[in-house]
């Protein structure tokens, strides 16, 4: 398994191949990739999708992956830190890391909103232009628009049915998911209690709605949505136990280990030393 690093906050770079000169590639960061012409094919996770001219693909730090291109391509990489999503100043997303995660669920274009296509050419092409001509304040410039691709594919991507859905998902059911995933850090905010009464449902008819759309309890899809993002914090990041513990509203170290061992029968410091061992080739 081939893996990547990244030492910058963000990297953005202009791609123009045949063929795809790495396969089975692991990232330690997010990638958005923007197909400026070509067509192939992406595979993900032992998953097969097209991508064409305009399709905006949104990769985890675990997603395994390789371009199967069918017709000369022209790529735009948009490489990502997690620290530097979650320590940006969002005005008005307060977990944009949980959305962006969500994304390991998906395959192929995130691009669901059309109008969004239109913004987000223009602003690759602003990009382009910007790598292009170097000039004064190029770095802070080539944030801004770095910052804007994000929030457009959160935006999308938040809008998207959860995995599990039926095909009769509501939007009420979406906004439940969204504030599942925007508090996921705040124990108090992902009660029964606080959930029924911010979306005007009693505690017992919100256990029922939730099972009947997404097909799982919404206690499991909070365990289940909260584990992930602990994995990728051991399994990615330099944080120590303790700050994972905070992060995450736990009271100590030891109700952690106990949440983390009904699932993986490890502690979470084995659990890191067996997918360093397994990606450093041990």
């Amino acid at each position: 398994m081939n893996k990547e690093n990244i030492d910058q906050l963000v990297d953005v770079q202009y791609c123009k191949t045949e063929k795809c000169p790495v396969r089975n590639l692991q990232f330690s960061f997010f990638q958005m990739v923007y197909v400026i012409s070509g067509s192939g094919f992406l595979e993900i996770n032992d998953n097969k999708v097209t991508y064409n001219k305009g399709s905006l693909i949104m990769l985890t730090p675990n997603d395994q992956h390789y371009f199967d291109i069918s017709e000369m391509s022209e790529f735009l990489f948009v490489k990502f830190s997690e620290h530097y999503v979650r320590e940006y100043n969002w005005k008005s997303i307060n977990c944009i890391e949980c959305l962006l995660y969500h994304a390991s669920h998906l395959s192929g274009c995130v691009l669901k909103n059309k109008p969004d296509e239109f913004l987000v050419k223009s602003i690759v092409d602003s990009l382009l232009h910007n790598m292009k001509h170097n000039d004064l304040y190029q770095e802070d410039l080539t944030l801004h628009y770095v910052n804007a691709l994000i929030v457009i594919a959160a935006r999308n991507i938040s809008k998207m049915r959860p995995v599990n859905a039926t095909v009769n998902s509501d939007k009420r059911m979406l906004a439940i998911i969204g504030h599942i995933q925007t508090h996921i850090y705040d124990p108090q905010q992902l009660k029964a209690s606080v959930i029924s009464q911010k979306f005007g449902l009693s505690e017992t008819y919100l256990g029922s709605y939730f099972k009947n759309q997404c097909g799982e309890t919404i206690q499991n899809y909070v365990y289940n949505f909260k584990m992930r993002l602990i994995e990728h914090r051991l399994m990615f990041s330099d944080m120590r136990i303790n700050e994972i513990v905070s992060e995450f509203g736990f009271a100590d170290e030891s109700h952690l280990n106990k949440f983390f061992k009904k699932r993986h029968k490890i502690s979470l410091t084995e659990f890191r030393k067996s997918k360093q061992r397994v990606m450093e080739g041990v």
